[in-house]
């Protein structure tokens, strides 16, 4: 079974930057499309970015223009840089792989 990993979040400021990792433990990583969805305290599970196996890209509205997804299939390993982040950036981000999901990693914007 493919397990993933997130690892990248934390405490920044209004304005600032994070870059989110996610490595998948197997598999044939490279045929999948990968995704990046995040979860606010009482919101539902939403779609942030996702990225195909030919490397075509989707961002949620409210995202484009400041994060960014893209992926390394010799390492196995999907990234999220996210730039210019704001407070309702603050949600429990999670990487997707077909049914697979991480366990997820917290990213608070404050001041």
């Amino acid at each position: 079974q493919v397990q993933l990993v997130e690892s990248g979040g934390g405490l920044v400021q209004p304005g600032g930057s994070l870059r989110l990792s996610c490595a998948a433990s197997s598999g044939k990583f490279s045929d999948y499309a990968m995704a990046w969805y995040r979860q606010a305290p009482g919101k539902q599970r939403e779609l942030v970015a996702i990225i195909t196996s030919g490397g075509s890209i989707t961002y949620a509205p409210s995202v484009k223009g400041r994060f960014t997804i893209s992926r390394d299939n010799a390492k196995n390993t999907v990234y999220l840089q996210m730039s210019s982040l704001k407070p309702e950036d603050t949600a429990v981000y999670y990487c997707n792989l077909r049914d697979i999901w991480g366990r997820g990693t917290q990213v608070t914007v404050s001041s």
